[in-house]
Protein backbone atom coordinates (compact mmCIF):
# COMPACT_ATOMS: atom_id res chain seq x y z
CA UNK A 1 0.00 0.00 0.00
CA UNK A 2 1.67 3.51 -0.63
CA UNK A 3 1.50 5.75 1.71
CA UNK A 4 -1.21 8.34 0.13
CA UNK A 5 -3.52 5.05 0.21
CA UNK A 6 -2.98 4.57 3.71
CA UNK A 7 -3.53 7.86 4.63
CA UNK A 8 -7.26 8.36 2.70
CA UNK A 9 -7.93 4.86 4.22
CA UNK A 10 -7.04 5.68 7.60
CA UNK A 11 -9.15 9.32 7.41
CA UNK A 12 -12.03 7.40 6.35
CA UNK A 13 -11.92 5.06 9.20
CA UNK A 14 -11.43 7.94 11.84
CA UNK A 15 -13.99 9.36 10.41
CA UNK A 16 -16.66 6.53 10.64
CA UNK A 17 -15.05 6.29 14.85
CA UNK A 18 -15.20 9.23 15.40
CA UNK A 19 -19.12 9.43 15.12
CA UNK A 20 -19.19 7.26 18.45
CA UNK A 21 -17.13 9.88 19.98
CA UNK A 22 -19.18 12.45 21.96
CA UNK A 23 -17.11 14.37 24.03
CA UNK A 24 -13.37 13.85 23.41
CA UNK A 25 -12.39 16.31 26.16
CA UNK A 26 -13.22 13.61 28.75
CA UNK A 27 -10.15 11.80 27.49
CA UNK A 28 -7.42 14.54 28.03
CA UNK A 29 -5.81 14.21 31.09
CA UNK A 30 -6.32 17.37 32.43
CA UNK A 31 -10.00 17.33 31.85
CA UNK A 32 -11.61 17.90 35.35
CA UNK A 33 -15.02 15.63 35.97
CA UNK A 34 -17.96 17.46 37.32
CA UNK A 35 -17.97 15.27 39.91
CA UNK A 36 -14.82 12.96 40.54
CA UNK A 37 -15.09 9.99 42.71
CA UNK A 38 -15.53 10.57 46.32
CA UNK A 39 -12.24 8.96 48.47
CA UNK A 40 -11.43 9.01 52.26
CA UNK A 41 -8.40 11.06 51.00
CA UNK A 42 -9.97 14.22 50.31
CA UNK A 43 -11.71 14.60 53.43
CA UNK A 44 -8.10 15.83 55.39
CA UNK A 45 -7.27 17.47 52.30
CA UNK A 46 -10.81 20.04 52.47
CA UNK A 47 -10.71 19.63 56.52
CA UNK A 48 -7.09 21.29 56.36
CA UNK A 49 -7.78 23.96 53.88
CA UNK A 50 -11.24 24.49 55.71
CA UNK A 51 -9.34 25.42 59.05
CA UNK A 52 -6.40 27.57 56.93
CA UNK A 53 -9.76 29.25 55.28
CA UNK A 54 -11.02 29.71 59.22
CA UNK A 55 -7.84 30.89 61.44
CA UNK A 56 -5.46 31.81 58.84
CA UNK A 57 -2.95 29.11 60.24
CA UNK A 58 -1.51 27.09 57.73
CA UNK A 59 -1.20 23.39 58.06
CA UNK A 60 0.77 22.37 55.06
CA UNK A 61 0.26 19.24 53.26
CA UNK A 62 2.73 16.16 51.54
CA UNK A 63 0.25 14.52 49.18
CA UNK A 64 1.85 11.43 47.59
CA UNK A 65 0.87 8.07 45.67
CA UNK A 66 1.51 6.55 42.83
CA UNK A 67 1.26 7.74 39.54
CA UNK A 68 -2.83 8.23 38.11
CA UNK A 69 -3.97 7.16 41.64
CA UNK A 70 -5.99 10.78 41.34
CA UNK A 71 -4.12 13.28 43.41
CA UNK A 72 -3.20 16.03 41.24
CA UNK A 73 -7.01 15.69 39.88
CA UNK A 74 -8.69 15.27 43.42
CA UNK A 75 -6.18 18.16 44.55
CA UNK A 76 -7.15 21.02 41.92
CA UNK A 77 -11.29 20.12 41.92
CA UNK A 78 -11.32 20.71 45.62
CA UNK A 79 -9.23 24.64 45.27
CA UNK A 80 -11.62 24.99 42.50
CA UNK A 81 -14.95 24.40 44.35
CA UNK A 82 -12.69 26.34 47.52
CA UNK A 83 -11.63 29.17 45.31
CA UNK A 84 -15.39 29.97 44.28
CA UNK A 85 -16.84 30.10 47.33
CA UNK A 86 -14.37 30.90 50.06
CA UNK A 87 -12.08 33.83 50.15
CA UNK A 88 -9.07 32.55 49.21
CA UNK A 89 -6.30 32.47 46.10
CA UNK A 90 -5.38 29.62 44.44
CA UNK A 91 -2.18 29.53 42.83
CA UNK A 92 -0.78 26.37 40.70
CA UNK A 93 2.45 25.27 39.19
CA UNK A 94 3.84 22.02 38.05
CA UNK A 95 7.62 21.78 38.89
CA UNK A 96 7.91 19.38 35.73
CA UNK A 97 7.48 22.98 33.75
CA UNK A 98 9.18 25.05 36.56
CA UNK A 99 11.78 23.20 37.89
CA UNK A 100 13.13 25.62 40.40
CA UNK A 101 11.96 28.28 43.03
CA UNK A 102 13.05 31.09 40.87
CA UNK A 103 10.99 29.50 37.89
CA UNK A 104 8.05 28.77 40.14
CA UNK A 105 7.73 32.20 41.77
CA UNK A 106 8.12 33.76 37.85
CA UNK A 107 5.22 31.49 36.93
CA UNK A 108 2.83 32.09 39.94
CA UNK A 109 3.42 36.15 39.16
CA UNK A 110 2.95 35.94 35.53
CA UNK A 111 6.27 37.53 35.03
CA UNK A 112 9.40 36.84 32.70
CA UNK A 113 11.82 34.49 34.58
CA UNK A 114 14.91 37.30 34.00
CA UNK A 115 16.36 40.59 35.09
CA UNK A 116 15.64 39.86 39.25
CA UNK A 117 16.94 38.02 42.21
CA UNK A 118 15.17 35.49 44.37
CA UNK A 119 14.58 37.94 46.81
CA UNK A 120 13.04 40.27 44.52
CA UNK A 121 10.73 37.82 43.32
CA UNK A 122 10.05 37.04 46.84
CA UNK A 123 8.98 40.21 47.88
CA UNK A 124 6.97 41.01 44.45
CA UNK A 125 4.85 37.45 45.12
CA UNK A 126 4.25 39.09 48.85
CA UNK A 127 2.75 41.70 47.97
CA UNK A 128 0.53 40.62 45.27
CA UNK A 129 -0.58 38.11 47.34
CA UNK A 130 -1.13 39.75 50.71
CA UNK A 131 -4.57 37.67 51.84
CA UNK A 132 -5.10 34.03 52.11
CA UNK A 133 -3.45 31.91 49.48
CA UNK A 134 -3.21 27.97 49.13
CA UNK A 135 0.05 27.36 46.84
CA UNK A 136 -0.38 23.95 45.08
CA UNK A 137 3.06 22.55 43.74
CA UNK A 138 2.14 19.56 41.46
CA UNK A 139 5.45 17.09 40.96
CA UNK A 140 7.15 18.66 43.45
CA UNK A 141 9.58 15.76 43.62
CA UNK A 142 10.80 17.14 40.05
CA UNK A 143 12.84 20.30 40.81
CA UNK A 144 16.21 20.37 39.38
CA UNK A 145 19.34 19.39 41.01
CA UNK A 146 20.53 22.62 40.51
CA UNK A 147 18.13 24.09 42.92
CA UNK A 148 19.35 21.33 45.55
CA UNK A 149 17.77 23.74 48.94
CA UNK A 150 14.08 23.95 47.14
CA UNK A 151 14.44 27.67 48.42
CA UNK A 152 10.48 27.69 47.58
CA UNK A 153 9.99 25.67 50.35
CA UNK A 154 11.90 28.01 52.42
CA UNK A 155 10.95 31.26 51.95
CA UNK A 156 6.84 30.04 52.09
CA UNK A 157 7.35 27.74 55.44
CA UNK A 158 9.30 31.22 57.03
CA UNK A 159 6.48 33.68 55.49
CA UNK A 160 5.15 35.82 57.64
CA UNK A 161 1.96 36.03 55.16
CA UNK A 162 1.43 32.60 56.07
CA UNK A 163 0.50 30.75 52.72
CA UNK A 164 -0.61 27.42 52.75
CA UNK A 165 1.06 24.63 50.11
CA UNK A 166 -0.02 21.57 48.76
CA UNK A 167 2.93 19.60 48.05
CA UNK A 168 2.34 16.94 45.51
CA UNK A 169 4.33 14.30 44.74
CA UNK A 170 4.89 10.20 43.22
CA UNK A 171 7.75 9.77 45.47
CA UNK A 172 6.57 8.93 48.78
CA UNK A 173 10.01 9.78 50.25
CA UNK A 174 10.38 13.12 49.05
CA UNK A 175 10.12 15.06 52.29
CA UNK A 176 12.84 13.22 54.39
CA UNK A 177 15.20 14.74 51.13
CA UNK A 178 14.34 18.04 52.31
CA UNK A 179 16.88 20.50 54.82
CA UNK A 180 16.34 19.50 58.18
CA UNK A 181 15.58 23.62 58.64
CA UNK A 182 12.71 23.18 55.84
CA UNK A 183 11.17 20.28 57.45
CA UNK A 184 10.74 22.22 61.03
CA UNK A 185 8.98 24.96 60.29
CA UNK A 186 7.27 23.68 56.79
CA UNK A 187 6.07 20.37 58.82
CA UNK A 188 3.32 19.16 56.54
CA UNK A 189 1.15 16.56 57.40
CA UNK A 190 1.43 13.45 54.93
CA UNK A 191 -1.88 12.19 53.21
CA UNK A 192 -1.31 8.84 51.20
CA UNK A 193 -3.31 8.62 48.05
CA UNK A 194 -3.74 4.39 47.87
CA UNK A 195 -4.54 3.16 44.25
CA UNK A 196 -7.85 2.75 42.90
CA UNK A 197 -9.34 -1.15 43.16
CA UNK A 198 -10.86 -2.41 39.46
CA UNK A 199 -14.32 -1.07 40.62
CA UNK A 200 -13.26 2.31 41.32
CA UNK A 201 -11.76 2.63 37.55
CA UNK A 202 -14.56 0.89 35.97
CA UNK A 203 -17.02 3.35 37.66
CA UNK A 204 -14.06 6.02 36.55
CA UNK A 205 -14.33 4.93 33.07
CA UNK A 206 -18.01 4.16 33.30
CA UNK A 207 -17.95 8.07 34.09
CA UNK A 208 -16.63 9.29 31.37
CA UNK A 209 -18.08 6.74 29.16
CA UNK A 210 -21.16 8.26 29.48
CA UNK A 211 -19.59 11.64 29.25
CA UNK A 212 -17.68 11.33 25.77
CA UNK A 213 -18.98 8.39 23.93
CA UNK A 214 -22.64 7.49 22.35
CA UNK A 215 -22.22 4.02 24.13
CA UNK A 216 -19.94 1.80 25.67
CA UNK A 217 -20.51 -1.74 27.42
CA UNK A 218 -20.08 -1.72 30.92
CA UNK A 219 -18.53 -5.55 30.62
CA UNK A 220 -15.67 -3.31 27.92
CA UNK A 221 -14.79 -0.84 31.28
CA UNK A 222 -14.55 -3.54 33.51
CA UNK A 223 -12.01 -5.70 31.61
CA UNK A 224 -10.21 -2.38 31.17
CA UNK A 225 -10.35 -1.65 34.58
CA UNK A 226 -8.86 -5.22 35.53
CA UNK A 227 -6.04 -4.74 32.79
CA UNK A 228 -4.93 -1.99 34.16
CA UNK A 229 -5.06 -2.88 37.77
CA UNK A 230 -2.97 -6.16 36.69
CA UNK A 231 -0.24 -4.41 34.45
CA UNK A 232 -0.29 -1.33 34.84
CA UNK A 233 -0.48 -0.39 38.47
CA UNK A 234 -3.89 0.86 38.42
CA UNK A 235 -2.81 3.87 36.82
CA UNK A 236 -5.85 5.32 35.56
CA UNK A 237 -4.45 7.52 32.73
CA UNK A 238 -3.71 3.88 31.01
CA UNK A 239 -7.33 3.08 31.40
CA UNK A 240 -8.58 6.55 30.08
CA UNK A 241 -6.12 5.94 26.92
CA UNK A 242 -7.32 2.51 26.88
CA UNK A 243 -10.48 3.32 26.30
CA UNK A 244 -10.02 6.39 23.98
CA UNK A 245 -8.05 3.83 21.53
CA UNK A 246 -10.90 1.30 22.25
CA UNK A 247 -13.23 3.47 20.93
CA UNK A 248 -11.75 5.37 18.07
CA UNK A 249 -10.53 2.26 16.42
CA UNK A 250 -14.14 0.37 17.54
CA UNK A 251 -11.80 -2.54 18.33
CA UNK A 252 -12.54 -5.67 20.88
CA UNK A 253 -8.95 -6.29 20.80
CA UNK A 254 -9.23 -4.54 24.38
CA UNK A 255 -5.58 -6.03 25.31
CA UNK A 256 -4.26 -4.28 22.20
CA UNK A 257 -5.80 -0.94 23.18
CA UNK A 258 -4.34 -1.10 26.63
CA UNK A 259 -0.83 -2.48 25.76
CA UNK A 260 -0.31 0.99 23.41
CA UNK A 261 -2.03 3.08 25.92
CA UNK A 262 0.34 1.62 28.42
CA UNK A 263 3.16 1.99 26.10
CA UNK A 264 2.26 5.37 25.40
CA UNK A 265 2.58 6.92 29.12
CA UNK A 266 5.74 4.58 29.76
CA UNK A 267 7.95 6.25 27.01
CA UNK A 268 6.82 9.68 28.46
CA UNK A 269 7.78 8.57 31.88
CA UNK A 270 11.06 7.19 30.77
CA UNK A 271 11.97 10.40 28.66
CA UNK A 272 11.69 12.44 32.71
CA UNK A 273 14.08 10.27 34.77
CA UNK A 274 17.57 11.09 35.87
CA UNK A 275 20.46 8.88 34.79
CA UNK A 276 20.82 7.22 38.20
CA UNK A 277 17.11 6.13 37.98
CA UNK A 278 18.00 4.91 34.19
CA UNK A 279 20.96 3.40 35.86
CA UNK A 280 18.93 1.80 38.28
CA UNK A 281 16.57 -0.23 35.55
CA UNK A 282 19.19 -0.98 33.79
CA UNK A 283 20.36 -3.01 36.49
CA UNK A 284 17.35 -4.90 36.99
CA UNK A 285 16.63 -5.62 33.05
CA UNK A 286 20.23 -7.05 33.49
CA UNK A 287 19.98 -9.63 36.34
CA UNK A 288 19.26 -12.76 35.65
CA UNK A 289 17.30 -13.41 39.16
CA UNK A 290 16.59 -9.82 40.06
CA UNK A 291 16.10 -9.74 43.84
CA UNK A 292 16.63 -6.65 45.45
CA UNK A 293 20.25 -7.10 46.55
CA UNK A 294 21.76 -8.68 43.86
CA UNK A 295 20.24 -6.00 41.85
CA UNK A 296 22.04 -3.25 43.85
CA UNK A 297 25.39 -5.09 43.38
CA UNK A 298 25.40 -5.09 39.70
CA UNK A 299 24.05 -1.02 40.27
CA UNK A 300 27.06 -0.54 41.77
CA UNK A 301 29.13 -2.13 39.09
CA UNK A 302 27.44 -0.34 36.23
CA UNK A 303 28.31 3.16 38.53
CA UNK A 304 32.02 4.04 37.15
CA UNK A 305 31.27 2.87 33.57
CA UNK A 306 28.44 5.63 33.38
CA UNK A 307 30.72 8.08 35.25
CA UNK A 308 28.06 7.80 38.57
CA UNK A 309 28.74 7.56 42.28
CA UNK A 310 26.65 4.82 43.74
CA UNK A 311 23.82 5.45 45.86
CA UNK A 312 23.85 3.73 49.20
CA UNK A 313 21.98 0.91 49.98
CA UNK A 314 19.20 2.95 51.66
CA UNK A 315 19.18 5.69 48.94
CA UNK A 316 19.08 3.24 46.12
CA UNK A 317 15.90 1.38 47.88
CA UNK A 318 14.44 4.48 48.48
CA UNK A 319 14.46 5.11 44.36
CA UNK A 320 13.22 1.52 43.97
CA UNK A 321 10.14 3.14 45.52
CA UNK A 322 9.89 5.43 43.73
CA UNK A 323 10.48 3.51 40.73
CA UNK A 324 7.18 1.36 41.92
CA UNK A 325 4.97 4.00 42.60
CA UNK A 326 5.22 6.01 38.90
CA UNK A 327 4.15 2.11 37.40
CA UNK A 328 7.75 1.04 36.29
CA UNK A 329 8.18 -1.86 38.31
CA UNK A 330 6.56 -4.12 40.87
CA UNK A 331 8.40 -5.25 44.33
CA UNK A 332 7.07 -8.49 45.30
CA UNK A 333 8.02 -10.41 48.59
CA UNK A 334 9.98 -13.58 47.84
CA UNK A 335 11.01 -16.14 50.13
CA UNK A 336 14.47 -17.01 49.56
CA UNK A 337 15.82 -19.75 52.14
CA UNK A 338 14.31 -18.90 55.44
CA UNK A 339 14.24 -15.52 54.91
CA UNK A 340 11.92 -13.05 52.92
CA UNK A 341 13.30 -10.44 50.14
CA UNK A 342 11.77 -8.63 47.64
CA UNK A 343 11.98 -9.68 43.79
CA UNK A 344 12.17 -6.60 41.58
CA UNK A 345 9.62 -7.42 38.08
CA UNK A 346 9.53 -4.37 35.42
CA UNK A 347 6.55 -3.45 33.78
CA UNK A 348 7.39 -2.11 30.76
CA UNK A 349 8.98 -3.20 27.38
CA UNK A 350 12.43 -2.95 27.96
CA UNK A 351 13.40 -2.41 24.30
CA UNK A 352 12.15 1.37 25.22
CA UNK A 353 14.79 1.98 27.92
CA UNK A 354 17.40 0.25 25.71
CA UNK A 355 16.51 2.94 23.09
CA UNK A 356 16.45 5.93 25.52
CA UNK A 357 19.98 4.35 26.87
CA UNK A 358 21.76 4.47 23.91
CA UNK A 359 20.38 8.15 23.14
CA UNK A 360 21.66 9.26 26.78
CA UNK A 361 25.22 7.82 27.19
CA UNK A 362 25.64 8.05 23.20
CA UNK A 363 26.96 4.45 22.43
Amino acid sequence: MKIGEYLSEQSRRLARSSRCIKDARVFDFNYIPPEPLMREEAKPIIDACLRYIQTGIPNHLFIFGSRGSGKTLMVRYITQLLGRSHPVEVLYANCRQHNTSFKILAHLLGVRPRGCSLDELWHRFCEAHQRSAIIVLDEVDLMSDKDRNRDILYLISRSTRNHMALLLSNHPRFVSTLDESIRSTLQPELIHFRNYDAVEIGQILQDRASAGLESTAQDVTARIAALTVRGANADTRVAIKALYYAATDQTDDLEDAFHRARRDLVADVLVNLSDANLLILQAIVGEPDPLVKSVYLRYRRLCPDAGQEPFSYVHFYSNLAYLQSIGLILLSSTKVGRAYTNRVQVLFQTELLDSLWRSRCGC
